[in-house]
């Protein structure tokens, strides 16, 4: 009996960027022989508007004929390229919501998507990765530009005392084993000592996994976390990294209408860096499934 593969959900715009983010998900799902979900949504305000505010059922259906003969185009040129098996849907609703269900609905493993849209008849995807991102229980690419990932050879592990932080290592593990990538751990020193002894049982505990694993891996301590994003990003510069995985906060509050993303996490997706951004969200009942990209 044949696996199921894994399945990763891609939404465009057609913008640069949401291409990009295409190109990206190609490459990893052909590395991992995945599938991969093309995802166009045509919000219900934008249908309106293109059709003088009015609703009808029939111009809806042309609008999203239209859109399924683009991103068709689109899963065959990636058939032909990567071998890869696109499926394609489009949708109406509100984009992070409709990107978030979709998800979902098909068992994705994670979402892969640009940050910044197009404007006006391409409809802007990139606006609401950071909506995505807060909202979404499946992890979470962020794609920058259009580098490609020819492997995640170097990825960024950037470590807090926070206990959701170390939730990252499942899939450090998986990615270093896939790609034979090295893990750079990035921490800071803390004036208090008793949280410094804390900080640095930590980074033990996790050096100590990767070894048992047979991970290769650096730890580098800043003196302080003065602006961590910021020296986050600088760092994952200068060990041309490919990855850098971070984790998001999601509000417990459910009454709540927008969720926020922690403020670390949001620099770090809202930068205009050129390093892929991977959004992990805390669980606290440990993971519901194993992450296979």
């Amino acid at each position: 009996m044949e696996n199921k593969k894994n399945i990763m959900l891609v939404p465009i715009d057609f913008s640069e960027i949401s291409i990009n983010a295409l190109q990206h998900a190609a490459q990893v799902a052909k590395h991992f022989n995945n599938d991969l979900v093309l995802l166009s949504i045509l919000e219900e305000d934008f249908l309106s508007n293109i059709f003088s505010f009015s609703k009808n059922e029939t111009k809806d259906n042309l609008a999203k004929e239209a859109m399924m003969n683009r991103l068709k185009s689109k899963a065959d040129e990636i058939k032909q390229t990567y071998g890869i098996h696109c499926k394609t849907e489009v949708r109406s609703g509100k984009i992070y919501k409709t990107i978030i269900e979709t998800a979902e609905e098909f068992g994705c493993d994670c979402i892969i998507m640009g940050t910044h849209g197009a404007s006006g008849v391409e409809r802007v995807i990139g606006s609401n990765a950071s909506k995505v991102i807060s909202y979404s229980s499946t992890p979470v690419i962020v794609v920058k530009t259009d580098k490609n990932p020819n492997a995640y050879k170097n990825i960024v592990f950037p470590l807090d005392l926070s206990k959701e932080s170390k939730q990252k290592v499942k899939w450090a593990l998986h990615l270093s084993k896939a790609y034979q990538s090295t893990i750079h751990i990035l921490t800071y020193k803390i004036g208090d000592e008793f949280l410094n002894i804390k900080m640095n049982a930590n980074i033990k505990q996790i050096e100590n996994i990767f070894d048992e694993n047979g991970v290769k891996h650096t730890t580098t301590i800043l003196e302080d976390d003065d602006d961590f994003a910021r020296k986050t990003l600088e760092f994952a510069e200068t060990q041309l990294a490919d990855l850098i995985i971070i984790m998001t906060q999601q509000e417990s509050d459910k009454s709540i209408r927008e969720y926020i993303i922690e403020t670390y996490a949001q620099q770090i997706v809202n930068d205009t860096g050129n390093v892929p951004i991977f959004c992990v969200s805390p669980h606290y009942e440990m993971f519901k499934s194993e992450f296979v990209i």
